[in-house]
């Protein structure tokens, strides 16, 4: 939409008496032209974009829980390896005889424990026929519940050494891509010695942090993607964390991949269309110190400021998409000003 201002043209004086001809007369500068467009036409959606990694829904640092020398590392690094498989092998052999040891204490609590209760029942026999005291009775029944207590604790020690032998094989707690390795064969691992570093090969997620507004913004996003190095790859947000991180003032963001995710350990960008609408950096105008652009209201320009705007840079908008924005002959415009 143009508007031209047009002035009016003084006729040709002529001189009186001389009979001469009029001096031409002075220039006139040209009206200024003024373009009209609405929000609608004008405002764009800035693509926003931040670091970003695929992480696995799981991360298990797989340790040593006893001290013994690493046997095997059957699995590398890259990697896969199934729930439930061999993933490193300890020394087992002083395991193996601390069991060894526990289950022939075990034999010899149960066979104590049998003879105890095969005298308490001969005891109680005799007892009925009067060739047994209570006294002697009540001995034999103390020894049988000594003798108990005594198998109890050989069951449960030799558990234990089953157990410590058990921790000499670590297992894989679900499918997963091996993703570090702490530990060399032949060396000693001590406990709490990392061997390997697991990652989850399903449900993997993409992590980034971002700053409040732009998470605010992320929120609202219709179609975020991961780009990398392989393309693009589609998103839906899954949880924006609400803790704050305190050294870098922004929050983690975790998204899951609608269709085939890249591998886990992959890094690009996460990107997004802003949802709010924005007006281009160049048709930004500064009056009395503030960033805005000029509306029309009534056939007047009025400056609206935009309190966030930058400048040289894209400035959110808050106005409807049928406002009208001076976008040609702002520059020369004043608050104010009638376009008629």
């Amino acid at each position: 939409m143009k508007i031209h201002t047009h002035a009016a043209w003084l006729a040709l004086v002529f001189l009186a008496a001389c009979g001469k001809e009029a001096a031409p007369p002075a220039a006139v500068p040209p009206a200024p032209t003024f373009v009209l467009k609405t929000v609608a036409e004008v405002a764009i959606h800035p693509e926003r974009s931040a670091p970003a990694a695929v992480v696995g829904k799981n991360e298990a640092r797989l340790s040593a829980e006893v001290a013994a020398t690493i046997q095997a590392l059957p699995v590398d690094v890259g990697q896969t390896v199934k729930q439930g498989g061999v993933v490193a092998r300890l020394d087992p052999r002083d395991a193996e005889l601390a069991l060894e040891r526990a289950a022939a204490a075990q034999a010899q609590a149960q066979a104590r424990h049998a003879q105890a209760q095969a005298q308490y029942a001969r005891a109680q026999t005799l007892r009925e026929k009067n060739f047994y005291s209570a006294e002697a009775l009540s001995l034999r029944e103390t020894e049988l519940a000594a003798t108990a207590a005594d198998l109890r604790a050989a069951t449960a020690q030799r558990e234990t050494a089953r157990r410590a032998l058990d921790k000499h094989t670590l297992r894989a707690p679900f499918d997963a891509v091996v993703r570090g390795r702490g530990g060399q064969v032949g060396e000693l691992a001590a406990p709490g010695t990392v061997l390997l570093t697991l990652v989850s090969e399903r449900e993997l997620e993409l992590a980034a942090q971002l700053q409040p507004r732009d998470a605010e913004s992320l929120q609202a996003a219709v179609s975020p993607e991961f780009e990398t190095a392989g393309g693009r790859h589609a998103l839906k947000l899954l949880r924006i964390s609400p803790a704050l991180n305190r050294e870098s003032r922004s929050v983690e963001v975790r998204l899951i991949f609608t269709g085939p995710p890249p591998a886990a350990g992959s890094e690009g960008r996460l990107v997004w269309r802003d949802p709010q609408a924005h007006l281009p950096a160049e048709l930004l105008v500064r009056r009395t110190g503030r960033h805005g652009a000029f509306v029309v209201a009534d056939g007047k320009a009025r400056f609206h400021a935009l309190p966030q705007a930058q400048e040289g840079r894209p400035a959110a908008l808050d106005l409807p998409a049928e406002a009208q924005i001076v976008t040609q002959g702002r520059h020369a415009l004043q608050d104010g000003q009638s376009l008629q």
